[in-house]
């Protein structure tokens, strides 16, 4: 069996893994950062030729004879991301990112000309927040009149590097669902929403066309093979967004399986046969980069929480740990709600960082510590009270993400989940889900089709040894902060909302 590649385009870095499908193992693994402009008024953005000069970095220290064995390629991309390219291809605009918070206003004026937010949620079946495509480009409109009049082309982060690596512009129904242009129930664009952006120009004009998930987005270039090291002519799987590829990477793919991610972001996510609609809008109803749907709730803020807080106490990660293991659970009454970068749920683009709860004798550095810690799992803990109010019944969670490697992590997971934790042999879930999909497509496009499903059950392998089980007395321990929690988050959204 072949070796394929799977590279990621995260926020923080691009990582590139080659995976023997044989021998079932990562061959190799590199990873270069990535700068983040980041400004007042909310604005997240990279340079796309940072995207590039990261992959090729990755690249360039792989083994030259490892690399000539690639057989197909599969690429994850941060989600959201707005790419503008000319007719000539060239990018017009800085990226705007997933965590981009200044296109508010744009975001209550595509609400208000779709007729508000029952009618979103009754006919798109998203809401729209400022973490999607959509108010982005018509911020681009807005702001940027004169390199919108050049617009030709609009692409998604993973989209991009599909493009610079196949010269083919195409786009996958998971990443697309997430721009919030997509009906997600008929998988198709929504014309009232492109109407929405600009009511003068037809904009499903400067969007690719949709393929689906086992289809190539097209053959690697002879010069992108000679600049980073790789036979040319293979195959290039559709890709997707980084959840749409974490959700392949730890094999949720069928319907019932649940993942959480504990990364920069926070998410957790279902794979669903049927598309599921929140009206409470708290959930993201995504398609999945499989063929089919993806509900999933985003967090803005999660390791955040805990990096900021150590660094302020000048700890290192296993000592923060072990500073915050030692505070009670529920911190003493002491809650941090990590809106740090604004937040996109609950939906406060305006949100700050607070800690709140202190009395006389609370306000301890252990206390602060736990509390970082607990509020990212709280955050999520709102998405999973959402799945089961919607009838979505899971049996464990899947961990993924930086903070899957903190034991400590883990156990609250699961204890204030209620649910057993599992994490996967192989944690680079999103990079390792494009070189999935990447195999999945090459079965295809040489006469061998196969499902993901069963790709899925021969590749990823679950660490039960690393997992965690509830514990009756802190479930219910977590519960009372839990509450305590939401009660703060209520208080706070005149302000932030």
């Amino acid at each position: 069996m072949p070796i394929v590649a799977g590279i990621d385009v995260g926020t923080q870095s691009t990582k590139v893994i080659c995976y023997d499908s044989e021998a079932r193992k990562i061959l190799a693994t590199s990873q270069a950062p990535h700068e983040l402009i980041s400004r007042d008024d909310g604005s997240r953005e990279q340079r796309a030729e940072w995207w590039i000069t990261a992959m090729k970095s990755c690249f360039s220290s792989i083994d030259p004879k490892l690399k000539e064995k690639i057989a197909a390629i599969g690429v994850s991309g941060q989600q959201h991301g707005f790419v503008p390219l000319d007719a000539e291809g060239n990018v017009l605009y800085p990226v705007k990112l997933w965590n981009d918070t200044s296109t508010t206003e744009e975001c209550d004026l595509i609400t208000e000309c779709a007729g508000g937010k029952p009618s979103l949620l009754e006919k798109e079946g998203n809401l729209i927040l400022p973490g999607y495509t959509a108010p982005k480009i018509l911020w681009f409109k807005r702001n940027e009149a004169e390199l919108y009049k050049k617009l030709a082309t609009i692409l998604l982060p993973h989209d991009y590097i599909n493009f610079w690596l196949t010269g083919e512009t195409t786009m996958e129904y998971g990443d697309a669902s997430g721009t919030a242009l997509l009906d997600i129930r008929t998988r198709s664009w929504s014309k009232r929403m492109l109407a929405c952006i600009d009511n003068d120009r037809d904009v499903e004009k400067l969007l690719p066309r949709l393929i689906e998930a086992h289809m190539p987005s097209g053959k690697v270039t002879l010069q992108a093979a000679k600049v980073l090291g790789i036979p040319a002519g293979i195959p290039v799987s559709s890709g997707g967004g980084d959840n749409m590829m974490g959700a392949i990477g730890t094999g949720t793919v069928t319907d019932g399986t649940l993942t959480m991610s504990l990364g920069t972001s926070g998410t957790i996510f279902g794979a669903s046969n049927k598309p599921i609609i929140d009206p409470a809008g708290l959930l993201a109803a995504f398609c999945s980069s499989t063929g089919i749907w993806l509900p999933l709730l985003c967090t803005m803020n999660c390791t955040v929480a805990s990096e900021v807080t150590r660094k302020l106490f000048e700890k290192g990660v296993v000592e923060f740990d072990k500073e915050a293991h030692q505070a009670p659970i529920g911190a003493e009454g002491v809650i941090m709600l990590p809106y740090f970068n604004g937040e996109r749920t609950p939906n406060y683009p305006h949100g700050k960082g607070c800690l709140v709860g202190f009395d006389l004798h609370n306000m301890t550095e252990r206390n602060i510590s736990r509390a970082a810690l607990e509020s990212a799992i709280y955050g999520l803990k709102i998405g999973l009270d959402s799945f089961k109010e919607l009838g979505y019944e899971a049996k464990e969670i899947r961990l993924i993400g930086g903070g899957a490697k903190s034991p400590v992590w883990r156990q609250m997971v699961a204890d204030v989940c209620d649910l057993p934790v599992v994490v996967p042999t192989i944690t680079e879930a999103a990079a390792f889900g494009g070189a999935l999909q990447a195999l999945w497509c090459l079965e295809h496009t040489e006469g061998r089709p196969t499902t993901i499903e069963a790709i899925v059950a021969d590749h990823v392998i679950l660490d039960r040894s690393a997992g965690c089980t509830p514990n009756n007395e802190a479930v219910r321990a977590y519960a009372k902060s839990y509450e305590n929690y939401k009660k703060y988050v209520s208080t706070v959204e005149p302000i932030f909302s």
